[in-house]
């Protein structure tokens, strides 16, 4: 200031006056970049609420399996080699071979079967002398065929000279002896032969996805389910996606026709009154998140494995996906697993909502996933990581900083 009072009073004026001209724009200027970075958080914090994303993070799905509201509700399962063993063995299904064994019967005459009786008498024929010769007997001996006739309701046959028989539930060297036995002491040495000319009772059942649904008469050389299948005309879908449910009796058990066609024990013998039911089950799960694809995905009826659902699903994202959060959300009945959270809720149908989860950064963690099995309509979904959403946060700083720092330095 001293410099100013040594100037002339006209000089002192000017600069004065050019003091609080400079000092006019640089308030001006200030109070407009105070303006626009109040602006600039404005924006940064309304996007930050609303940042777009894949579904809920790792944290979230904990907080929402651990919530109090949550109680008793969704189970949290961490899987390893154990919990994989145990789901993989309570979703296997019993063999036919072990459940309904794979015995020959001997074929039996029932209600409904038409039969042929051949009665022999040696000479001299007392009984049935009227009968012709049979070429294909000693010259002597005398042969009558009797009338084809039905099996009643009541199992029973006619014979003259031997009255009704019972014939359902005998084999046809059964009735042969019975009736020799009922005539004898009326024939001359008598010799029966019986033969099925048509089987109406023991028969299988094929329905379904057949070609052609059908009885199958069944004869003592013995048909098997994969005879019936083929006497049906085959399938109508790919063999992988059919499953074959054998019905006998009151229980039933099922198994991919797959499984059937590559293990021939499986492929067992048929008996009377068995239904064979080939179903089309189009199983398939869906695969969302930080994986290589987000739809969903059909596999076969002999089931995958969690690599092999991870495989098809494209696998994680390199860039985005958290290893520690790969998740399968599924129904599970109540006995599935001794669940961590007590006390355990279920639907009304009696299934537990239970999210999986697979921390693929441990190696081993690949020896539980190829054990791990995948269930229809099961959901595969795998978070991004923490540093793919810094990254979304960091460039949504940049779109709106950049084009306020161009204006700040437009202003200047």
């Amino acid at each position: 200031m001293w410099q100013l009072v040594k100037l002339p009073l006209h000089r002192r004026i000017l600069r004065r006056t050019q003091l609080i001209q400079h000092t006019y724009v640089y308030s001006s200027l200030h109070t407009s970049q105070r303006t626009l970075s109040l602006a600039t958080c404005a924006l940064l914090l309304s996007a930050c609420a609303q940042f777009p994303t894949i579904g809920p993070s790792h944290k979230e799905v904990e907080e929402a399996t651990s919530a109090p509201a949550a109680a008793g509700v969704i189970q949290l399962v961490n899987v390893d080699e154990a919990v994989a063993r145990k789901l993989l063995d309570g979703k296997k299904s019993r063999l036919f071979s072990e459940a309904l064994g794979d015995i020959r019967l001997p074929q039996l005459i029932g209600p409904g079967d038409s039969i042929e009786v051949n009665i022999w008498e040696a000479p001299p024929a007392t009984l049935f002398g009227g009968g012709g010769i049979d070429v294909r007997a000693p010259s002597s001996s005398r042969a009558t065929t009797l009338p084809e006739q039905v099996v009643n309701r009541e199992g029973l046959i006619s014979v003259p000279f031997a009255g009704r028989i019972q014939a359902s539930g005998k084999s046809a060297q059964s009735l042969e002896a019975d009736i020799a036995q009922r005539l004898k002491g009326k024939a001359n040495q008598p010799e029966v032969l019986v033969r099925i000319v048509r089987n109406a009772s023991s028969t299988a059942t094929v329905v379904g996805e057949v070609q052609n649904s059908l009885r199958l008469p069944l004869t003592p050389s013995g048909e098997r389910v994969l005879d019936a299948i083929a006497a049906a005309g085959g399938v109508k879908q790919a063999v992988s996606k059919v499953t074959v449910q054998l019905t006998r009796e009151r229980q039933f058990h099922s198994l991919p026709l797959d499984t059937i066609i590559r293990d021939p024990a499986q492929n067992v013998l048929l008996r009377p009154g068995d239904v064979v039911t080939a179903s089309y089950q189009p199983l398939s799960f869906t695969a969302l998140g930080a994986t290589g694809k987000n739809e969903e995905i059909a596999f076969e009826t002999q089931g995958i494995s969690l690599a092999q659902a991870l495989a098809r699903a494209g696998g994680l994202i390199d860039s985005r996906s958290d290893a520690q959060a790969v998740f399968i959300f599924r129904f599970e009945p109540v006995a599935a697993l001794d669940w961590p959270r007590q006390p355990v809720a279920s639907t009304p149908d009696g299934m537990v909502p239970v999210v999986y989860r697979m921390n693929v950064k441990d190696p081993s963690s690949f020896f539980a996933m190829q054990s791990f099995p995948i269930s229809n309509k099961d959901i595969l979904y795998v978070s991004n990581a923490p540093i793919a959403e810094f990254q979304k946060f960091l460039n949504v700083v940049f779109s709106i900083t950049y084009p306020v720092l161009n204006t700040i330095q437009l202003t200047k």
